[in-house]
């Protein structure tokens, strides 16, 4: 069904915006963990059980208490039937990061008709399990508080503003300045990171500015002088990189710092294809 918002949230009407609150959370978490265990997202991990064969453990072993206190160093995290109300929120992305790692859809297996038992697969495909596991868990990620979405390594970040998700996973171009994509990429996790203060943000863009003073001689070749001069003035005259009495603080971070942060991003990513144009 997408993303689409129904009359009264469109209206400005809905209670609750049109989003959910941590119990919401954990309800839907719930509830779709336990429909993509039922189809067998989880059996080569987490095992299955059989009504002849007994409990038949997956590659995580036979002790899931000990896996799940293992790879998140909580406890009481398993089983997520029963523990699953009492999550906090960290608790709730900690498991949904987890379980996307050992998502797998099976692609072969018999069906065990016997007590009508289910299917049993032997065979996987574990891209294909992640790819639908993010699907299912983006339904409520992204209406959660201020909305969230799980990327393809499986980290819940903080979701793009509308139509600028595609920016984020553009990947640099190939024949960038050496160096370059791997900035970016740190700015945008530390930008993006579900626990992201205003400093975090705020360093980010600072990361991203400092990317663009480094193509610097590129943009004058691309930009007018204006607009090249421009860039480097927000970034040092709204308390973003170099500290002085002269810097304007009265702006709304929340808002201003999505804005130039995704703009850069933009303009770097422009630059850079005109770069790789040049290099052709």
């Amino acid at each position: 069904m997408g993303n689409r918002r129904y009359f009264s949230e469109r209206a400005g009407r809905h209670p609750t915006g049109g989003k959910f609150d941590l119990d919401g959370l954990r309800s839907l978490f719930l509830s779709t963990y336990r429909q993509l265990a039922s189809d067998g997202y989880f059996q080569e991990a987490l095992g299955y059980d059989c009504v002849d064969a007994g409990r038949v453990p997956g590659s995580c072993g036979s002790d899931l208490n000990a896996f799940f206190y293992t790879q998140l160093a909580r406890p009481s995290l398993w089983p997520i039937e029963e523990k699953s109300a009492d999550y906090s929120e960290d608790d709730v992305f900690d498991v949904i990061e987890l379980l996307h790692d050992i998502s797998s859809k099976g692609i072969e297996g018999t069906y065990h008709q016997y007590g009508d038992c289910g299917m049993h697969y032997t065979a996987f495909d574990q891209d294909a399990g992640r790819q639908m596991y993010r699907q299912a868990v983006q339904r409520f990620l992204r209406r959660y508080r201020t909305g969230f979405d799980l990327s393809v390594d499986g980290q819940i970040v903080a979701m793009a503003p509308d139509g600028l998700g595609d920016l984020l996973d553009q990947p640099p171009p190939s024949r960038e300045p050496a160096g370059v994509g791997g900035l970016v990429a740190r700015a945008v996790r530390k930008f993006r990171h579900r626990g992201a203060t205003e400093s975090d943000r705020r360093e980010a863009v600072r990361d991203l500015a400092d990317v663009l003073e480094y193509l610097r001689s590129e943009a004058k070749r691309s930009l007018t002088s204006k607009d090249e001069g421009d860039l480097f003035n927000i970034a040092n005259n709204f308390g973003i990189r170099h500290c002085n009495d002269h810097q304007k603080t009265d702006y709304d971070p929340e808002i201003w710092l999505d804005w130039i942060f995704y703009w850069y991003l933009a303009t770097i990513h422009a630059i850079s294809q005109v770069i790789e144009k040049r290099n052709q």
